[in-house]
């Protein structure tokens, strides 16, 4: 495909638009330009606020704190740092460990891995995740998935009343918590606010608390606040988090692990 500067504009922030979010390497190959060509396009669109840049792609503009991207749009974004995190935070769950898992398209990653691990009890409030423990072969190994009703929220959470009703009940290990952002002042925080009830209940049913969340969810901050950053036993981000914004995270959660993507 062989476009003039402007036409390959047109056609980002159609793709941005539509898809809620995009990588900067799939709109070079999509466009046939090299990755630096997409990145120059991207500083032009975000001036002139037709998108918004983040790590490694681009969002839709307007994103405010009570604004929830959709699944799949997030899923395509930091993919490397939410493998790494996933890996390092499988690392965490024991064979025969009964484990909670929030919605999001990190604990989704983080999922497809502990689909591996036998023995498991697993309670999540989002149909991704249990996809991803059923499509993992994880009934063959002794896993049970315990899948919770709700209302579907745009980023595939099950919420309300049911949900919480469900989660009260129960005594967990550990929780896996996603978060849409994270701040020195907000805490660990979402847009949704009966997400955010939700997600209490969840981290009321558990022992310990790990909270996943790559480098990007810092100084993001959502309407309501799920947690203190106190309140994380472990926190597991990645290595693009600045060593300032680390030392913040490390004041404040007992333990702090950082992934790195591609090792």
């Amino acid at each position: 495909m062989s476009l003039l500067a402007e036409q390959r504009r047109e056609v980002i922030v159609e793709q941005v638009r539509t898809r809620g979010a995009v990588r900067v390497s799939e709109l070079a190959d999509h466009l046939g330009v090299s990755e630096m060509t997409v990145r120059r396009d991207l500083d032009v669109l975000a001036r002139r606020r037709l998108v918004d840049k983040v790590h490694g792609g681009a969002t839709a503009v307007g994103e405010h704190t009570t604004s929830e991207p959709g699944f799949a749009a997030k899923s395509v974004c930091e993919l490397e740092e939410k493998d790494a995190i996933a890996a390092a935070a499988a690392e965490l769950v024991t064979p025969g460990a009964a484990i909670g898992l929030s919605a999001g398209t990190t604990t989704w990653r983080l999922a497809q891995l502990l689909a591996a691990v036998p023995r498991l009890t697993v309670v999540t409030n989002s149909v991704a995740v249990a996809d991803a423990f059923h499509t993992g072969g994880a009934d063959a190994r002794g896993t049970t998935v315990i899948l919770t009703g709700g209302v579907r929220t745009p980023s595939e959470a099950l919420v309300g009343p049911v949900a919480i009703t469900a989660l009260r009940s129960l005594n967990l290990e550990t929780v896996f918590l996603g978060v849409h952002g994270m701040s020195a002042a907000a805490g660990f925080s979402t847009p949704n606010l009966t997400e955010r009830d939700t997600n209490r209940a969840l981290i009321e049913s558990g022992s310990r608390l790990v909270v996943v969340a790559d480098h990007t969810k810092w100084g993001t901050v959502g309407i309501s606040t799920i947690a203190e950053l106190s309140e994380a036993d472990v926190l597991v981000t990645d290595s693009g988090l600045a060593d300032a914004d680390r030392a913040v995270l490390e004041g404040e959660v007992d333990h702090v692990i950082i992934a790195r993507p591609g090792r």
